[in-house]
């Protein structure tokens, strides 16, 4: 029983797939999105991945608040206040250089982030060292991370930005960028800036899209009239009233006063500062550690009989509470939805760019389908130009070789002579006695001498014409051949220019896979071997195809035609014989043969194989035409072949943007 058991462990270990269980909720939900995304199928980048990863951590943390707003509006003072605590630094110059996550954390701390991914821990104290951008080594650092044990974090996080104008581009550049990440945005500025035209200018640019999630803040109310903070405030209100939900004025400097005395803020501090120290000495004795406790319990009574009524007041007019009920009852009940929307939205916004991705590589397959598809018919009438142009041209030597055939024919024909000639009869004389009588009668015979003489020795006629029809049909050889090729590089060419760009094609998006547009740019290169050598090979063989035919018929043509001519005599010599000893047998009933002149013009397009040249030459099925219909068919064949195979490489492309959309359908 116990081998079946290892049996069946060890083939479900190996075959049967063992299903991936996700935990409920959102990280869950992005989780599975994840493992779809970076299936191996999809041939994922590095980016994807970290993205996907930043998304799972995204929706660990609590949601983010950015204080933004322009230069020297109190927004460290703000953070400061709503954290009770004096830590950021503030100043009369831009010291925020870099973005500022404050986040929870179990003690007070700072993170540094490098560009180059290195990081380092400092004491909360020197946060001052690192956020003033008059410092040339800030340039290195991306971003500060300051930790601080505070409940408030536990829900959210804050984000302190360097700014909408700032002096750098790439700060403005950053801070739009958080903008858009965020599940709340506090704007903040001064009274006496609000509304102004320069303010205006910046909102319009910046906020139109971020609404539902914002509050512009007022600061310094403590420096105006309440008639001049109420004016100021409905008139904000009702400007920028497309670009905030809520406009509240406060004083960033008495609320900061006021809570940093708060007598939670206090006993917090101490229970921080004891919890602190009693970690330090866990290897002390057990009696420092009660006398510690001894210490706090006085301090947290000195500090409960203390009177506040003073430092309540001082709270409730800076008007902070008004900001804090905004962000638990506006911001932080929408900070899941929000968040949960804003990460979906972005899954999806990930599966639309892959799918784009992919479809821009599908319109690398779709040019070269276009192409080539879009080719056949000049191609094909290509083709049949090549027919036209040389069958002209092929008859054309066809009617010169007819013209020699003639020309040897009746030479031959003219040179055919009488001459005289006896036969011998017996007949019956006088008196029974019989006598052998001597008829004379005419006979023929061709002066062949005079004939090879006329044709072949003198001017040599006959074999200047012969070479220059040769000559002729090794020209057209070529120029065919030529034309042949013409075909291909016009295909070639084409493609070459198809080629060009996607040889360096690149990703547009980071998130795309990177070995997917190496595979493209591969094939891109690759061309030749991908599309092009199947209708070069064709290509050439027809073309060897067609010289071996016309160098059948160029050694035919220089086969020796004095032997053919003397052939051709002799055959009308025997002729002339043959019917010379019928004659002389029986002269009642035979004549003497004289060959006709179109007799011999047969004989010697016979002995030449004239047929099967007047077939390759002017035939209007001639071998021209089965060469020129064999590779109209075979460059149909070839071009269906590779429109095919280009449409096999879309369709892995368009199948995984199916799988794309479907994993964003379920997101």
């Amino acid at each position: 029983m116990s081998i079946l058991s290892d049996f069946v462990k060890e083939y479900n270990s190996k075959f049967v797939a063992e299903k991936t269980v996700y935990e409920e909720g959102l990280v869950g939900d992005i989780k599975r999105v994840k493992d779809k995304l970076l299936d191996e199928k999809f041939l994922p980048s590095v980016q994807l991945r970290q993205i996907l990863d930043k998304q799972i951590r995204r929706a660990r943390y609590p949601m983010e608040v950015a204080i933004t707003g322009q230069f020297s509006s109190g927004k460290s003072t703000f953070l400061n206040a709503l954290l009770s605590r004096n830590i950021l630094p503030t100043g009369i110059t831009p010291v925020t250089s870099k973005v500022n996550f404050i986040n929870y954390g179990e003690e007070y701390k700072l993170k540094i982030t490098y560009y180059s991914g290195a990081q380092e821990y400092a004491p909360i104290e020197a946060i001052a060292d690192f956020t003033d951008q008059r410092q040339d080594e800030m340039k290195d650092i991306k971003y500060l991370t300051l930790y601080a044990p505070m409940d408030i974090l536990k829900d959210i996080s804050f984000v302190d930005t360097p700014g909408l104008n700032s002096q750098s581009q790439s700060d403005t550049d950053t801070t739009r960028k958080v903008l858009r990440d965020v599940g709340g945005i506090i704007w903040l500025t001064l009274i006496d800036n609000a509304g102004k035209m320069s303010e205006a200018e910046v909102l319009e640019e910046y906020m139109e899209h971020f609404k539902n999630k914002s509050l512009c803040v007022l600061n310094q109310k403590d420096k105006f009239s309440q008639e001049q903070i109420e004016t100021t405030t409905k008139y904000v209100s009702e400007k920028f009233d497309k670009y905030f939900a809520e406009v509240i004025p406060i004083s960033a400097k008495m609320a900061l006063e006021s809570r940093s005395l708060h007598k939670e803020v206090l006993i917090q501090d101490k229970q921080n500062t004891l919890l602190q120290e009693i970690k330090s000495s866990l290897n002390g004795n057990v009696a420092s550690i009660a006398s510690r406790l001894d210490e706090y319990f006085r301090d947290v009574e000195n500090i409960n009989s203390v009177d506040t009524s003073n430092n309540d007041k001082l709270l409730e007019e800076s008007n902070i509470q008004k900001v804090l009920d905004f962000i638990n009852n506006t911001i932080r009940p929408q900070a899941k939805d929000s968040k949960e929307y804003a990460i979906k939205k972005d899954l999806k916004g990930i599966c639309d760019i892959l799918v784009k991705e992919y479809e821009t590589i599908i319109g690398v397959y779709d040019s070269l389908y276009e192409i080539l598809e879009d080719s056949e018919e000049e191609i094909l009438k290509d083709f049949d130009e090549i027919h036209k142009t040389y069958s002209k041209e092929l008859f054309t030597i066809y009617n010169s070789l007819e013209g020699i055939m003639e020309k040897m024919a009746h030479e031959t024909y003219k040179n055919i002579k009488k001459q005289k000639s006896n036969r011998f009869e017996e007949k019956s004389g006088f008196l029974g006695k019989n006598t052998i009588e001597k008829i004379e009668y005419e006979t023929y015979w061709i002066d062949s001498d005079n004939v090879y003489k006329n044709l072949f020795y003198d001017d040599q006629t006959i074999d200047k014409m012969f070479k220059r029809s040769i000559k002729e049909l090794k020209q057209i050889e070529l120029n065919t051949s030529e034309a042949f090729r013409d075909v291909f590089r016009k295909i070639k060419y084409k493609v070459h220019r198809w080629q060009e760009p996607y040889e360096l094609i690149k990703k547009n998006r980071e998130i795309a896979s990177d070995l997917e547009f190496s595979l493209t740019r591969h094939f891109a290169a690759k061309v030749y071997e991908n599309v092009l050598r199947s209708y070069h090979r064709a290509i050439l063989e027809n073309i060897s195809a067609l010289r071996k035919k016309f160098a059948y018929f160029n050694g035919a043509l220089s086969y020796s035609y004095i032997q053919t001519t003397q052939a051709t005599i002799a055959h009308f010599e025997q002729q002339i014989s043959e019917s010379v000893e019928l004659y002389e047998k029986e002269p009642t009933k035979f004549t003497i043969y004289h060959p006709r002149e179109d007799e011999i013009l047969t004989k010697l397009k016979a002995n030449f194989s004239f047929e099967k040249i007047e077939d390759f030459l002017t035939s209007k099925r001639n071998y021209l035409f089965k060469i020129v219909h064999y590779s109209k068919n075979q460059y149909l064949e070839i071009n269906n072949d590779r429109i095919e195979f280009i449409q096999s490489k879309k369709e892995q492309y368009i199948k995984k943007i199916k799988d794309i959309k479907d994993i964003k359908s379920e997101v």
